[in-house]
């Protein structure tokens, strides 16, 4: 099969119905009503996301909150890692798999992500990375990881970079607090031709640099 057909066989894919359905029910029935009404959501750039096909979604990482008011954002399913233990919990792991969710361990750690999100790429889903590869108190990216950029150049997917703005107050108390959030969504980045580290460096902050653009734009 010629690279062209396995491009155009990828490209139909979607995420399992059933899948579909448990975003949708979420999205409408809890999480974007808090989105728009607790947190006084603002969503701009809605019109740069890719309605169907793999895609990565990277952005910066703040708060707990960060993947389902992400997910509910963009307007479709973005599949994360979760810690492996939570796959062992007997209603929770069917919920979150349906969710998109893929286990990591701390022993296999980058090279089980890796697998993992090419598996779910390869399914048509949207897979979401936080480029710091954790939350930091201010929401930027001081040390980006090159993980995103090196699963976009295996896949031959574009990066779609997404900031979010006021994260980082949700949980300054024991209830999270009804913070203004503003979710930005830039324009699709190509993916690096190669593997070569300098590539991935480059295009690893270039999205940098475009999410630390759209959060600076604040609310």
């Amino acid at each position: 099969m010629s690279h062209d057909s396995q491009s155009l066989s990828r490209e139909v894919h979607r995420e399992p119905a059933i899948s579909l359905a448990l975003y949708w029910s979420l999205k409408w029935g809890i999480v974007h009503p808090l989105l728009l009404v607790y947190f006084r959501g603002r969503i701009y750039g809605s019109e740069n996301v890719p309605h169907q096909g793999p895609l990565l979604v990277v952005s910066n990482h703040a708060s707990y909150f960060d993947p389902p008011l992400l997910s509910s954002a963009i307007g479709r399913p973005v599949a994360y890692m979760a810690k492996a233990e939570l796959f062992d919990v007997p209603v929770l792991s069917p919920a979150i798999r349906l969710y998109g969710a893929y286990p990591v361990t701390r022993e296999t750690g980058d090279r089980s992500a890796l697998r993992s999100a090419l598996s779910r790429l390869d399914g048509g889903w949207a897979v979401g990375i936080f480029l710091q590869g954790s939350r930091t108190a201010d929401a930027r990216i001081p040390s980006p990881k090159l993980g995103a950029a090196l699963i976009a150049a295996k896949a031959r997917v574009p990066l779609l970079p997404v900031s979010l703005w006021g994260t980082q107050e949700i949980l300054r108390s024991s209830v999270p607090r009804p913070a203004p959030i503003t979710i930005r969504i830039g324009e699709p980045i190509s993916p690096p031709q190669s593997s070569d580290r300098t590539e991935l460096k480059a295009i690893t902050q270039r999205c940098v640099s475009a999410i630390h653009a759209l959060h600076d734009e604040g609310r």
